[in-house]
């Protein structure tokens, strides 16, 4: 059994006031885990984060937040090998209960209640979460194979404590991918619009009109991917995506002309939101420094419709200097583009394994 700690390191509910995920998970490292380690583990080198799954990673938690999965979570970092013994101390004297919580519970999945602490390295976080390791040369590839989740994962929440600076070098590599990937991602961003976009008026043309708006919320959600990377900021998850997106500092026609795309009954002014939409974004796009087109929207043959300026891509991809980028297929992209699976999209090895 757990050894017992005098109630006065509970630091309770702050008077009933909900508290974030990421301010507990600080106290309990304080307060708790690491004058346990200082004890125990005198001199090991080490890093302690929030840092992984969860709303609270993001700053996101709430009251409703606290039903699964959410208490006492931390991530400790240790020197490879010394695993297995910082989590027998850490079980041994981590008390059962911290700020009115248990330091115990049953996570999603799991078979019974467990410490929330993590102890891992830096190496196996980085593997697990992200498949490979950015610290190190890597290939487009393996940048195309992240999802911008996968990398909140990491670059989210809070450490805590790094003395030796591993982790924080880790989530320092991953502040943006290299600059002809991003180039290469947002030209893709602009081909899959341009297959659909005139498709959306066309099929409420003809009176489809259940299709038209399938299709319009389709290009509304590449829209706001293409927003996510001309602001060179990661997307999260379908959950949290437009909450972030409403934060990333866009000019307020892009989000209100996406809002009409989808309240809109009038294809013809559904197609108008949208064309306002992508506007702004490639007005965006020349202030960011990468190729663009105006207008970003032109009419579709001899049709009431639109589609991409054809001019757009090709001057982006013109752009690219680094030869393995150059050679990729046009408008495959990245593996979030290529899919939206969330089974895939969750499992690092088997988002490599697409490429």
């Amino acid at each position: 059994m757990p050894r017992t700690w005098p109630e006065s390191i509970g630091l309770g509910w702050e008077h009933g006031r909900v508290r974030s995920g990421i301010g507990l998970a600080r106290d309990f490292w304080e307060r708790a885990i690491r004058p346990i380690l200082d004890t125990h583990c005198p001199g090991m080198p080490r890093a302690a984060a929030r840092v992984g799954t969860g709303s609270d990673v993001l700053g996101l938690d709430d009251a409703m937040s606290r039903d699964h999965d959410w208490g006492l979570r931390l991530q400790v970092f240790v020197p490879r090998g010394e695993e297995s013994a910082v989590r027998a101390v850490l079980n041994e004297y981590v008390p059962q209960q911290f700020a009115g919580l248990p330091s115990r519970f049953q996570e999603t999945g799991a078979a019974e209640a467990e410490l929330g602490v993590d102890v891992l390295t830096v190496d196996d976080f980085a593997t697990h979460r992200l498949g490979f390791d950015p610290r190190r040369p890597a290939t487009p590839l393996d940048w195309l194979s992240l999802t911008g989740q996968a990398v909140l994962e990491v670059t989210a929440g809070a450490v805590f404590d790094d003395a030796g600076g591993e982790l924080t070098a880790l989530r320092a590599a991953l502040e943006w991918c290299p600059d002809d990937v991003w180039r290469y991602v947002v030209a893709c961003d602009w081909r899959r619009l341009d297959h659909e976009l005139p498709l959306m008026a066309r099929a409420a043309d003809r009176g489809d009109e259940l299709g038209s708006r399938v299709i319009a919320a389709r290009l509304v959600d590449i829209a706001m991917h293409l927003g996510f990377m001309l602001s060179r900021r990661w997307p999260p998850y379908a959950k949290w995506r437009g909450t972030m997106f409403g934060r990333l500092g866009l000019p307020a026609g892009v989000g209100r002309h996406l809002d009409g795309v989808l309240r809109e009954g009038d294809w013809r002014v559904r197609n108008e939101h949208l064309a306002g939409a992508l506007e702004e974004l490639a007005v965006l796009q020349g202030r960011a420094g990468l190729p663009s087109a105006s207008p970003a929207c032109v009419p579709f043959w001899d049709r009431s419709y639109l589609h991409i300026n054809p001019s757009l891509v090709p001057h982006i991809m013109a752009s690219l200097t680094d030869p393995a980028v150059a050679s990729l297929p046009m408008g495959l992209g990245s593996i979030e583009q290529i899919s939206d699976n969330v089974d895939l999209l969750m499992d690092a090895r088997r988002r490599r394994d697409r490429f």
